[in-house]
């Protein structure tokens, strides 16, 4: 594969991630027309559709009643978010580990900036071969190979299951729309815009800024990224507004620049159900898993921000909810009030709690130690406390130890108790 200075933005891309997350070793059910099936409790529409099903016409983001209407032999895959989270999370994991600052994108998409890595890796080939290691658990040519749980004959890890689509361009859109025309170990990489003329306009589907505009496009008789890039600017703004402007950008070769994330610390905590739990006994659940969460020591005191609740159900899949406090919280009672009303969100009972802290907050303002304060502040609040325990136990509740003679053999005369003032 040629390559040229100006290649720096790699694409990684996972066709159909959440799709083959959730059918999980049955490769025999990828094979057949399968869509992962509308999350319970909310709208009924379809998410990733097998190569299988997409032959029958049935497309992302469809009814089910259409899907089912267009292929009777439809298999319908129940969702499972906690896995395409932790899959993802050991993905994005594996991409750090050979030096990149990724920006993930929806899961199954990431890029990274591939200029610092070129001197570690040799090339550009050699930062794409790592990063293809890297996904596959695979060792770089004339490395060791490393198994990806850890332990000889265990079973492959998650991310192992997956085949990656590398593809290399001079902005973010670019690599993306190389990595999806590249196949396994075939990464592509293009120079420009003009090497994309002839892709598809659903290209831009995989930007959430511009997934809603491939439909009318088409409609107006507009199928190619050339033919987007041909339009007058300020007609696709009139048309499609701030969308049709940040089109028209990408399809031209200007894009934003990478904000890669931060990789964070992960804090957890799990609880296995005896049997199929529910109501009450979640409640009584989920309290444990946050009373457990708040004692971890690695918490350093700090309050929680944003929350990960997540369950295993009994019917098969999985269920997962972000929730976000209105403030930063360390405190147990008022985290149970704002999570307890997510557990009637469940569809089915569960069998399994997950809750993860997402984003953390400062510390809390009454978890310091005493001697954290200044001198003065911590006068004053001894002050007062020697002043609440008198009030209660009499003026001897508190007193002060004074040395006396510390070299007599007799105990009671080397010290003696006086009156303490602070």
């Amino acid at each position: 594969m040629r390559t040229c200075v100006r290649t720096v933005i790699v694409c990684v891309l996972l066709p159909r991630f959440e799709l083959v997350v959730a059918a999980g070793g049955r490769r025999e059910l990828l094979g057949s027309p399968a869509t992962l099936a509308p999350e319970a409790g909310r709208e009924q529409l379809i998410g990733e559709v097998s190569p299988a099903a997409e032959a029958f016409g049935v497309r992302r983001g469809m009814r089910l009643g259409e899907a089912l209407a267009r292929c009777t032999t439809l298999a319908l895959v129940p969702p499972d978010p906690m896995g395409v989270a932790d899959t993802w999370e050991a993905a994005l994991v594996a991409l750090e580990g050979i030096g990149a600052e990724v920006e993930p994108g929806r899961p199954g998409l990431a890029c990274f900036d591939s200029r610092g890595l070129a001197r570690l890796h040799g090339s550009l080939d050699g930062v794409l071969r790592a990063a293809y290691a890297a996904l596959r658990g695979e060792a770089p040519r004339g490395a060791r190979r490393v198994i990806p749980t850890g332990r000889r004959g265990s079973a492959p890890s998650p991310i192992a299951r997956l085949v990656p689509r590398l593809g290399a361009g001079p902005t973010r859109f670019l690599a993306v729309a190389a990595a999806s025309r590249a196949r396994a170990r075939k990464p592509e990489a293009v120079r420009g815009p003009r090497e994309l003329a002839g892709e598809p306009v659903e290209l831009l589907a995989l930007r959430e800024e511009t997934a809603a505009l491939p439909g009318p496009l088409a409609r107006l008789g507009i199928l190619t990224l050339g033919d987007l890039a041909a339009l007058p600017r300020d007609g696709l703004a009139d048309r499609f507004g701030r969308a049709g402007l940040l089109a028209h950008d990408l399809v031209s070769g200007r894009d934003g620049v990478l904000v890669p994330r931060r990789p964070g610390e992960r804090l957890e905590e799990s609880l296995e159900l005896p049997e199929s739990a529910s109501g009450q006994q979640l409640e009584r659940g989920l309290g444990m898993l946050i009373d457990r969460l708040l004692a971890r020591r690695d918490r350093r005191a700090r309050t929680l921000r944003a929350v990960v609740l997540s369950a295993r159900l009994v019917e098969g899949g999985t269920w997962r909810e972000r929730v976000v406090f209105r403030e930063a919280l360390a405190d147990p009672a008022r985290m149970r009030l704002a999570l307890g009303g997510r557990l009637a969100l469940l569809p089915a009972p569960a069998e399994a709690l997950r809750l993860e802290a997402d984003r953390f907050g400062p510390p809390h303002p009454e978890s310091r130690a005493l001697f954290e304060d200044g001198i003065a502040e911590r006068r004053e609040r001894l002050r007062e406390a020697v002043g609440q325990a008198r009030a209660v136990a009499g003026p001897e509740a508190a007193l002060r130890v004074l040395p006396v003679d510390l070299e007599s053999r007799v105990p009671e005369r080397r010290v003696v108790l006086a009156p303490f003032e602070a």
